[in-house]
């Protein structure tokens, strides 16, 4: 099943989606999903990032070196 949502865009952007669609036979709404989801994994993984590094420097989470991490897995 598939949800709608709305977004609002530059008129720029919005001008470029339209010939893209319009060159290629494709609607705006293809592009738009198919940005959106290659992008996604990108925007996951840095903030996922970003919350790693804020737990490390209150000193909630520590880093250690990949011999550190193999040697803990072998113990």
């Amino acid at each position: 099943m598939s949800k709608q949502t709305a977004i609002r865009l530059s008129d720029e952007t919005y001008a470029r989606l339209q010939a893209l669609a319009k060159r290629t036979g494709r609607t705006a709404s293809y592009y738009i999903r198919e940005a959106i989801e290659e992008r996604l994994d990108d925007l996951e993984d840095i903030y996922l990032a970003e919350k790693a590094m804020e737990r490390i420097q209150r000193g909630e989470s520590k880093v250690v070196s990949a011999e550190e991490f193999w040697r803990e897995l072998d113990d």
